[in-house]
């Protein structure tokens, strides 16, 4: 007998899909999946939105903390930046162990630690503890993305890859709205120098999610049926000469996804606040049509992946998301157009998102999955979260709305040449 198939023998009826007949409608996948694999995509799921309502409260407490400890502009947005590098080096780190490791396990330890670090935040007394505490759990927000990314993608059939992943990622819109909820219950019950403590106390909640996960989903076949037939692959086998190519386009691709998010989300609301004068940004109802939007997005981008392929779908929200952004840099705004204009912003800047993590997926062999769909994503992110500090110190020769528009504008044509430029791998079955 071979060593896996004792540990194997339990799940087996776990990987067969229901005998009933197909549903239908646009979530039909889902009813056609095993057991097995509704455990990972749950697991996944809530993990994936636990990671953004963690990684949120902070930009819902810098208000309080700069009154509270009397922090300067510049020391709020370096707790941002340090999050958003230590999440790509922790994105990577979490495809080096998930390789080597395993995918269930690397997204157990992530969520605990991102879990943990946050509640850390709660106890801190200065900026230097928090910038220490936030950076570290920024370590494990990086690393949940790529371990649940390359779990659900390993599990879930060709045919519904993209829609599986896509939906998963969908579940950061909700986590963003989560912690938009907790922070007005919060706000509203307790005074603001404590509101903020008990924010980030609420960050441990997703921990129990570990004992499930421990319990109820199962490694990758694919993974399992490599480790024992291959054993270890080298930590920088994305970068041999066979490799490399791919390796460069990829992270290109994630540079131009996460550089245009960033470049229109971080500076877009001071914008139209400080040059259009415009009274509603900031507001719930604002925030309320962007989440929206999002989840949407997510949504509409996951199906047109697995409808459209990968490329088409990629071209698609990267001209439509430039053209927000002309739109909100050269119109006159008023409150209303502004707020209509919301949904589609949040619809196609969130949603190119969808698409990628399959797309990464099946650009990698089982061997160097995990490492290569951390890197390129985290490169990405990496580059992506300089965009804000660069369109700043741009904006001081030019008008803010021109900076905005011109990083963009480089972000998603550079997307764009990396698309053109990579294979197309809809419905590429996982087989080495």
């Amino acid at each position: 007998m071979h060593k896996n198939d004792v540990s194997t023998q339990p799940f087996d009826n776990l990987d067969t899909a229901p005998a009933h007949a197909s549903a239908a409608g646009p979530f039909a996948w889902y009813h056609d999946i095993s057991l097995n694999e509704k455990r990972a995509f749950w697991s996944c799921k809530i993990g994936y939105m636990m990671d953004a309502m963690d990684t949120m409260f902070l930009s819902f407490v810098i208000p309080t903390l700069i009154t509270v400890w009397h922090m300067d502009r510049s020391q709020a947005g370096l707790i941002g930046t340090v999050t958003l590098l230590a999440s790509a080096v922790g994105g990577w780190l979490a495809g080096l162990l998930s390789d080597r490791y395993g995918r269930v396990r690397t997204l157990q330890i992530t969520i605990l630690w991102f879990a943990v670090f946050t509640l850390l935040c709660a106890m801190t007394q200065n900026f230097a503890q928090l910038l220490v505490t936030r950076g570290l759990m920024g370590l494990g927000f990086g690393g949940e993305w790529t371990a649940g990314a390359v779990l659900i993608g390993e599990v879930i059939r060709a045919r519904d890859r993209a829609k599986a992943v896509g939906t998963v990622q969908a579940g950061w819109a909700l986590g963003w709205g989560l912690a938009a909820g907790l922070y007005t219950l919060v706000y509203t019950l307790a005074p603001p120098e404590w509101a903020w403590r008990i924010l980030f106390a609420l960050g441990i909640l997703p921990a129990p999610l570990v004992i499930a996960i421990r319990r109820l989903v199962r490694e990758p076949e694919l993974h399992l049926q490599h480790k024992a037939e291959s054993g270890r692959t080298s930590l920088w086998a994305i970068f041999a000469p066979g490799t490399l190519s791919i390796t460069v386009r990829a992270a290109l691709l994630a540079t131009g996804v996460q550089g245009g998010y960033y470049a229109i989300t971080t500076w877009l609301p001071t914008y139209l606040k400080a040059e259009q004068h415009l009274s509603v940004i900031g507001t719930g109802t604002y925030l309320g049509v962007i989440i929206a939007g999002s989840y949407l997005g997510y949504l509409s981008g996951a199906f047109l992946s697995d409808k459209l392929g990968r490329k088409v779908n990629f071209l698609l929200y990267a001209v439509a998301s430039m053209i927000i952004v002309l739109l909100y840099t050269r119109l006159q705004m008023t409150n209303l157009t502004m707020l209509l204009l919301g949904f589609p912003l949040g619809f196609f800047a969130s949603g190119i998102f969808a698409g990628l993590g399959a797309f990464l997926t099946e650009l990698y062999p089982t061997a160097m999955r995990g490492s290569g769909q951390g890197f390129c994503y985290n490169f990405g992110r990496a580059v992506g979260a300089t965009f804000p500090f660069l369109i700043g110190y741009v904006s001081k020769d030019l008008p803010l709305g021109a900076a905005i528009g011109t990083f963009a504008a480089v972000a998603y044509g550079v997307l764009i040449l990396a698309v053109i430029s990579l294979p197309e791998t809809r419905g590429k079955e996982l087989i080495d």
